[in-house]
């Protein structure tokens, strides 16, 4: 397997932890309620979105993927009339700010971690709008001036990108949004059901209703785990997923590659130390 191929395949376990941690800091309800939106889920699905402007609920679910769009609806477009997405975006970097800062303390002003954004930025030089609204959204943004979050910046542009290339693998192979969270969770790599349904929003009823169909095509077996059928549909997805996002990693080339793997990994052990996640989540990774 090529460098890109590897840094595309690892990308979750090396480079995600450093973006996916606004999803749980303190510091993004802080700043998003703020800037006027609502706690919970509103902060998360206005924030998330506002890259792409004032878009309909549709829009976000069908960017999303694995949401029930009934729970977005509750959400958006109510978080444009109480902040506009230019605020929403303004108060998330802020709240990467903070949390950062935190988290890594002196770590932040380090020469490595300059190093590392500025090699990261480089790297969404070789990633393509194309069939990618979501990271398109994103990469619209006007760049931050502080290196820690031209790292965070890059590695949501990255993550996003990668993202995109996802739902189109998924969408290609025949799973829409919650066949989706049903086979990954069937495959003992995620999230349990109970905290699938609860952090997607679908009910007991249409997540057993899911996994009964999938049943009925032999993708999961009577003990809930995916069958030699389902494991297989699974390993093309992601095997699709990364060959469409290599692209960054291409053009960054194999040693520099290399390196921004060796400077990001001890970043993210330390912010998973300094508690960024629920120690539930942190027991899985």
């Amino acid at each position: 397997m090529g460098e890109a191929a590897e840094a595309a395949k690892k990308f979750k376990g090396t480079f995600d932890t450093l973006h996916s941690l606004i999803y749980f800091v303190p510091e993004a309800e802080e700043h998003l309620t703020a800037a006027g939106l609502r706690p919970g889920r509103m902060t998360y699905f206005a924030s998330r979105s506002a890259p792409m402007g004032a878009v309909k609920a549709d829009v976000v679910a069908a960017t999303f993927y694995n949401f029930n769009p009934e729970i977005i609806e509750r959400h958006i477009p109510c978080a444009w009339t109480l902040a506009t997405p230019e605020q929403i975006t303004e108060a998330r970097f802020n709240a990467v700010d903070a949390a950062l800062s935190r988290l890594l303390g002196d770590e932040i002003h380090a020469e490595t971690t300059a190093e590392a954004a500025e090699l990261a930025r480089e790297a969404t030089d070789g990633c393509r709008p194309e069939g990618r609204a979501l990271y398109a959204g994103h990469a619209s943004l006007a760049w931050p001036e502080k290196p820690h979050l031209v790292l965070w910046h890059a590695l949501t542009l990255m993550r996003e990108h990668r993202g995109d290339a996802h739902v189109a693998a998924l969408m290609l192979h025949g799973l829409d949004g919650l066949a989706a969270l049903v086979t990954h969770v069937a495959s003992g790599a995620g999230f349990t059901p109970d905290m699938a349904k609860s952090t997607r929003g679908w009910s007991d009823e249409q997540w057993d209703a899911e996994v009964a169909r999938l049943a009925n095509q032999g993708v999961i077996g009577p003990d809930g785990d995916l069958t030699d059928k389902g494991t297989d549909l699974r390993e093309r997805v992601e095997a699709a997923t990364n060959a469409a996002s290599e692209g960054p990693w291409r053009h960054l080339g194999e040693e520099k590659s290399t390196r921004l793997a060796e400077l990001c990994r001890p970043l993210s052990r330390a912010v998973v130390k300094a508690g960024a996640f629920p120690r539930a989540m942190t027991a899985s990774r």
